[in-house]
This record gives C-alpha cells, structure tokens and sequence, in this order.
C-alpha cells in the first residue's frame, strides 16, 4: 500500500462521515413531540416574491417543552409565515396574535408515532445506500489500481478487508443513532 492508497481510505471516510452527518440532519427536521426548531427548516415561506427558509425571515425561540415562538423581523411576512407552517405536512397548526407566531406541538398519536418510524428507518435506508455508494467507489479506485498494476493482489485485498471494516463500524453506527431516534419517537 502507498499514500495514495491512504488519500483515497481518507477520502473514502469523509465521505461516509457525511452520510452520518447527512442522517442526523434529516432526523432532525422529525417532529417527535417535543418543540424542535429544526423541524421548520424544510418550510419556505414567500418573502416578498423570493422563498427563503422561515428561518431566514424570524426569529425562532423555544416557548416551553411543546411550543416555538417565531417573531419575524417584518410585520409585512406574517400572514405569509403562518400560511406556509399551516400548509406543510408536518400537522402543525400556527397561530399569531399581530406581532409573534405560536406553534403548539401536540401529543403524537400512536398512529402518527409508527408512521414516524417508518420515515426514520426509510431515512436510514438513504444513508445506508450513500455507505454502500461511497464503498463501491473507492473499490473501484483500488481495483483500479490494482489493473494498473499500482498495488498488488495482497494490497488489493488487505484494502478491500480495511474498507469492510470501516463500513462496517458506519452501519452499526448508523443503525444505533436510529435505535436512539426510534426509541425518542415511541416516548410517551
């Protein structure tokens, strides 16, 4: 093996701390409950003919346990703010009183619990297939390598056996932050 060998396992790691990352971002835009400013972030709003991100409009605060408090920085975006939460697909209901938004978050359901589930395991599906990809490739990269004659046969399959190691850490990774998730989602 050589330092390009190491650029490319390097390379191979950071693409796969990504995917980790990647899955952490999406778990948290899951409502589970609990006030979680993050769960905005997929929401545009029309911000005077532009769509910008609620959170780039207002300021988003933590009430209490269950409710978020949105004061935008311009009156005029309100009504457009309070639309845009309400017609979302996150079952959340905004209300304003002139000046702040108030989001109340309510009980899940146990329905609305499972169909969370289902969502976080289709998300971990994702990032398993990104694992899987970034695997593939620099495989590919070693094998060819390998063609090339760059590497040998022996550094071929101590690089394949190093590269299953690693992708198998990020799976048992990944599969024990969406335990974590899962579990958070079924609290009651």
């Amino acid at each position: 093996m050589n330092e390009y060998t190491d650029e490319y396992l390097i390379s191979f790691e950071e693409d796969m701390q990504k995917a980790v990352d990647r899955l952490y971002a999406d778990f948290s835009t899951l409502r589970v409950g609990r006030a979680n400013p993050k769960v905005l972030d997929r929401i545009v709003v029309d911000y005077y003919g532009t769509r910008v991100p609620i959170n780039q409009t207002a300021n988003i605060q933590v009430g209490d346990a269950r409710m978020l408090v949105i004061t935008p920085w311009d009156m005029g975006v309100l009504k457009n703010i309070v639309s845009a939460i309400n017609d979302s697909n996150l079952g959340l209901n905004a209300s304003d009183d002139g000046q702040k938004i108030r989001i109340v978050f309510p009980v899940l359901t146990e329905e609305r619990r499972k169909d969370l589930v289902k969502e976080a395991k289709n998300m971990l599906e994702t990032c398993k297939i990104s694992l899987r990809n970034c695997r593939r490739d620099v495989l590919d990269v070693f094998k060819d390598m390998k063609k090339a004659s760059e590497i040998t046969e022996d550094d071929l399959s101590a690089l394949e056996k190093q590269v299953q190691k690693l992708i198998d850490k990020y799976n048992t990774n990944v599969e024990e932050i969406c335990e974590k998730k899962i579990a958070e989602i079924m609290e009651v």
